[in-house]
């Protein structure tokens, strides 16, 4: 286990207090606000894209059978609990965005459970009875324990194709039978290790299968319950910087949505991961945020650190955990 940890903290914008009277009206459009308690159960959603991120890590380096699968659960479980003992008495209840962080959840649950059960018994018998244990990264560089099987260099690099994909579209949106297709068209099927490498297609033809009939499943129940989200988030802004990208960066995905007579400007940012960097490139060229898809009150930020932090602002740390 990595001496990192993840460092989840409350931050208050203190906006209110420094703002005239004008300001406590919310600029942002109806359809591009989205309530405070969001910023809290989004935690644990993002939670289900650093746990893949690390899985896919992982298996670049050592075989699925090591992987803490139960230590992942944990941690999403207890931070969910984290996440909605602060927000405890302060919003009126979710029922939609719960159910969603439930539903996923469980799944990831049910998941790990069985991954973990099943790694243990046959995934280490065979790395045990082949004497393939070890990884080898995605491009084929050599693992500290040994070389193994193409299946399961396959693995890895599908895991991190997956990682890359949700950052900024729907876990279900991915083409897991796009990922079955190519295990068996493009990976061989004969080589050495051949006990291995058919318990791993084994195991990976199941993943896939599952994971493409259930994906299809909550697609559909989400485009029933739940409207299409906008990637986009609205942020209004102390005024219009003048942006000059660094060299080697990305040209800035930040459009003006509105001009306000006091200099102030609401512009719109790409959502999810990418909101990370534009948000950066905003602030690093001098821009104030007032306002963020129609909130004005806290702002919760996870943080990456070897050792411990001194944060300057105010701030309650609101969950701790080790990467």
């Amino acid at each position: 286990m990595s001496s990192r940890a993840a460092l989840i903290g409350l931050f208050s914008l203190c906006l209110a207090a420094s703002l005239p009277t004008w300001a406590e009206i919310v600029v942002a459009p109806e359809e591009h606000r989205r309530g405070e308690d969001q910023t809290y159960l989004t935690y644990p959603e993002w939670f289900l894209v650093f746990s893949p991120a690390e899985y896919a890590g992982f298996l670049a380096r050592d075989p699925a059978s090591e992987f803490p699968y139960f230590g992942h659960v944990g941690q999403f479980w207890e931070a969910y609990g984290a996440m909605t003992g602060a927000m405890e008495d302060r919003y009126p209840f979710n029922f939609g965005y719960h159910v969603m962080v439930m539903v996923i959840g469980t799944s990831t649950t049910v998941e790990y459970a069985l991954k973990a059960g099943y790694e243990a018994v046959f995934g280490r018998w065979f790395e045990w009875a082949e004497g393939a244990k070890g990884a080898k990264g995605a491009k084929g560089a050599k693992g500290a324990k040994g070389a193994v099987t193409p299946e399961d260099e396959f693995a890895a690099y599908i895991a991190q194709d997956y990682v890359d994909f949700i950052l900024q579209t729907p876990w279900y949106e991915y083409d897991f039978f796009a990922a079955l297709k190519a295990l068996w068209t493009e990976v061989p099927l004969t080589g050495p290790s051949l006990a291995r490498k058919w318990e791993r297609r084994y195991a990976l033809t199941t993943e896939y299968l599952v994971k493409g009939g259930y994906a299809i499943l909550i697609k559909a129940g989400a485009q029933a319950g739940y409207e299409a989200p906008i990637p986009l988030t609205t942020v209004l802004l102390d005024h219009q910087p003048s942006l000059v990208a660094e060299p080697g960066e990305p040209p800035l995905e930040v459009e003006l949505l509105k001009r306000m007579d006091n200099g102030r400007v609401l512009v719109t940012l790409p959502r999810y991961d990418a909101f990370k960097d534009n948000a950066s490139a905003l602030a690093r060229a001098g821009a104030e945020f007032e306002e963020i898809a129609g909130n004005r009150g806290v702002i919760i930020t996870s943080v990456v650190a070897e050792e411990a932090l001194d944060l300057a602002v105010p701030h309650v740390v609101l969950l701790e955990q080790d990467i």
